[in-house]
């Protein structure tokens, strides 16, 4: 497909005004099935298309390591325009040259972003939306809240906490402010984390790599407690599950979500136009407020009882601990390798 019969629709767009049929076009965006599906089709897409008159296809297939993977394959043309990932797949999509780096002159709202956010995501992402890891718990369970990372090694938690596996990326991070919380530190130093997760391992039944698994233990009362992304904890809270969560004291490390083009899109316009719209300050408002989720936008309005348990204001960025994530990409192997060894082999 032409990519230039986009020329005509991104001015209009730019203009405020309806676009004109002959220019619309066909765009596919890749991402995660589930609740995600529902509330992106929802509070995005349905949007966009009135908007814009492009048709979207929403390709709900695989998570962000799996749609990489097929990105990397096929040399950037996966047969998708645009895909939502994190950060990590970002920067190492624009390090191997497969994502296309993005810009203000085609995506204006890029200016509106918080720059720390956006530095880690790297020039390739943009950063649509933030959760944090928080740690999540059965309030019918527990006996009070936790207000520590610690509190997972609670003797009332024996046999009652389930952890991530290490393909998913919350692993990483756990093992990262276990150490921090033990003495080390995020990169150098992340032995304490080590023997943190190896105590962790021996606290819980085993490892699941993915989130609608994870969470299914804690619906069905099989854990107690558990790490777990603030957004999806907040769903389940709406759902009427007797779960909460919580910050702990030590800190946390935000999962930063990207947009992505790859290389060999065939509709990088649309593509562009797509992404600019999803960072609209109303699309980011409608966005944080469906999907429970926190925002790289700080001038957005939201209800004061959605914005007090997410990341949407300079201060709540600051006391997030923002991970490294280009060197933690070239610690991986030996990490991986470390916790097959020291924190799989303590679990039951």
């Amino acid at each position: 497909m032409n990519v230039n019969r986009c020329l005509p629709l991104c001015l209009v767009l730019a203009l405020g005004g309806a676009p004109e049929p002959a220019f619309a076009e066909t765009l596919i965006v890749n991402s995660y099935g589930g609740p995600y599906e529902a509330i992106i089709e929802e509070r995005i897409i349905k949007s966009f298309e009135e908007k814009s008159g492009i048709d979207v296809v929403y390709d709900a297939v695989g998570s962000a390591a799996q749609d990489y993977a097929k990105i990397k394959a096929t040399k950037g043309q996966p047969g998708f325009d645009i895909v939502i990932m994190t950060a990590s797949q970002s920067l190492q999509g624009c390090k191997e040259g497969l994502l296309e780096k993005l810009d203000a002159a085609a995506i204006p709202n890029l200016v509106k972003l918080s720059p720390r956010l956006s530095d880690v995501a790297g020039p390739c992402g943009a950063v649509h939306e933030v959760q944090y890891m928080s740690l999540l718990y059965r309030t019918d369970k527990l006996t009070s809240p936790p207000t520590s990372w610690s509190s997972l090694l609670a003797p009332e938690l024996k046999g009652k906490i389930i952890l991530p596996t290490f393909q998913n990326i919350m692993a990483v991070f756990l093992l990262e402010i276990m150490s921090v919380a033990r003495g080390g530190d995020m990169i150098e130093n992340v032995g304490p984390g080590f023997t943190a997760m190896a105590e962790l391992a021996r606290q819980s039944i085993g490892f699941e790599q993915s989130s609608a698994i994870l969470e299914s233990y804690i619906k069905d009362g099989t854990v107690w407690a558990m790490p777990f992304w603030n957004g999806r904890a907040q769903l389940l809270v709406d759902q009427g599950v007797p779960v909460d969560y919580v910050r702990p004291k030590e800190g946390t490390i935000p999962l930063i979500a990207t947009l992505n083009v790859p290389v060999g899109a065939e509709n990088k316009q649309a593509a562009m136009a797509f992404i600019d719209f999803f960072l609209e300050k109303s699309s980011q408002e409608a966005w944080v407020t469906g999907y429970k989720v926190g925002s790289a936008r700080i001038d957005i309005d939201i209800p004061d009882d959605a914005r007090k348990r997410q990341i949407t204001t300079e201060a709540d960025l600051k006391s997030l601990k923002l991970p490294d994530l280009a060197r933690v990409a070239d610690k991986l192997g030996a990490w991986g390798e470390r916790w097959e060894r020291d924190v799989v082999s303590q679990a039951k």
